[in-house]
């Protein structure tokens, strides 16, 4: 890889972190070609981008996108997004399914997490969720309402009857 190709690869992941709301390294050693494509297309659903980054290359560039606190060592695989629920579930459900795969550290919300608290945004719900949540909380006083003018639409036919 020439220094240009590699400055240019800084240059993108540099970019990429700075509006990334999470950043999660993960060990992937002994994991197959085919394995790795699923991780890819399960982050693809949910909005995440995965590569594979020499260590040297991902310091640099996470410098760059003022994210400092976490040393990276051995093999790494980057998994980032701009939801960080979404990015956290799809490391967690992959790495339930995959023993080889195994969640390090994170950059969440901008802050070094551990991965505990990577475990605990996979188990929030999802953006999804919440809208359907509050959807669902505004709609339970009309759905009542109607309910009871119903009700009271069929005693008041069955006392007129």
């Amino acid at each position: 890889m020439t220094k240009t190709q590699k400055a240019e690869i800084i240059e993108v992941l540099s970019s990429e972190f700075k509006t990334a709301q999470s950043v999660i390294f993960c060990d992937y050693k002994g994991l197959s070609v085919v394995e790795l494509e699923g991780l890819r297309k399960i982050a693809r659903e949910k909005e995440a981008k995965v590569q594979v980054v020499k260590n040297t290359l991902a310091v640099l560039a996470l410098k760059n996108a003022d994210l400092i606190g976490v040393e990276l060592q051995d093999t790494n695989i980057l998994i980032w997004g701009e939801d960080s629920v979404a990015t956290s579930k799809v490391v967690s459900e992959f790495a339930k399914d995959n023993e080889k795969f195994v969640i390090k550290s994170a950059y969440i919300d901008r802050e070094v997490a551990d991965t505990a608290k990577v475990e605990a945004f996979a188990k929030l719900p999802g953006r999804d969720e919440l809208l359907g949540m509050l959807a669902a909380t505004w709609m339970a006083p009309i759905a009542n309402f109607t309910i009871g003018l119903n009700a009271l639409k069929e005693k008041k036919e069955e006392e007129a009857a």
